[in-house]
């Protein structure tokens, strides 16, 4: 069961319940895991951005730094520079909700400042300690996803008892704290992290247990495009892999996410569209 309502953010509003929502990916670095470089010139970036909304996205999430398996962090001053000069092009221009994709407080913070109405972080609050009052102090939204371990070592042999059981054990605590900062409850979406320290079987059992993840209440976010699990099952590099992404996606709107995170976003609202259409969105 999707969840029904409307999610206020500067600007606008999102929509939940009427359909699935897609957020398209624009990655603004040389080494992202399937499209690290394609957008390294802000012109590029916003070109794409714009695209990516003519196609039915409903958000734009800006990264300017690679949490593929084995990354390293960069520098804030770097990642500013690679973020800023896309937000600051797109504010003006772009007709659906900005989403900064950072861990870093102060990226946020100018992020905020300049139109950004969420920020996506992959520590869950928990990897800057001021990140949390930076995005009360905004009443942004914000992605809570669960990781296990860093970028750097989360596919070190991660393991879990009952991984689905840890994934709400950890996003429920992590609610709780954003609440407790005075992040707004209704502007909390909650993403279980698909590739991010977990193996094979941790991803397919977080796609047939997502039920359990409605359990806390809020927004649901998947991401699994163009994931290593998805090369895993079919052997195909990262920008083979539409067929596997679009079999997951579905998958997932199937199983109660509100949002899926792409990078093919035409190709990924008709298979969000007619899933919506099956199960009676």
């Amino acid at each position: 069961m999707k969840r029904v309502g409307k999610m206020p953010l500067k600007g606008g509003e999102l929509f939940l319940g009427n359909r699935t929502l897609i957020m398209g990916i624009l990655n603004v670095t040389p080494d992202s895991f399937s499209d690290g470089g394609d957008y390294l010139l802000a012109e590029d970036a916003v070109k794409r951005a714009l695209e990516m909304v003519s196609q039915g996205a409903d958000i734009i999430d800006i990264g300017g730094e690679s949490s593929r398996p084995g990354s390293l962090p960069v520098t804030e001053e770097e990642e500013l520079k690679r973020v800023m000069p896309v937000v600051e092009a797109l504010r003006d221009v772009c007709t659906v909700p900005l989403s900064v994709d950072t861990s870093k407080s102060g990226v946020a913070r100018k992020a905020l400042e300049a139109g950004v109405s969420i920020v996506n972080d992959i520590t869950a609050l928990s990897g800057d300690p001021e990140m949390a009052s930076v995005i009360a102090e905004a009443d942004a939204a914000v992605i809570l996803m669960h990781m296990k371990g860093s970028p750097l070592d989360m596919q070190d042999e991660p393991k879990y008892d009952d991984v689905v059981l840890e994934v709400v054990s950890y996003l429920e605590e992590a609610i709780a704290k954003a609440v407790s900062a005075g992040i707004d409850s209704e502007k909390i979406i909650i993403d279980p992290g698909i590739g991010f320290g977990k193996r094979l079987e941790d991803n397919l059992a977080i796609l047939k247990r997502l039920d359990e993840l409605k359990s806390l209440g809020r927004p649901v976010l998947i991401g699994p495009s163009r994931k290593s699990f998805i090369g895993a099952i079919t052997g195909k590099k990262e920008k083979e892999r539409n067929f596997g992404t679009a079999a997951s996606v579905s998958a997932a709107i199937i199983g109660g996410a509100d949002i899926i995170r792409v990078h093919d976003v035409s190709q990924m609202r008709d298979v969000s569209t007619v899933t919506d259409a099956i199960i009676g969105v």
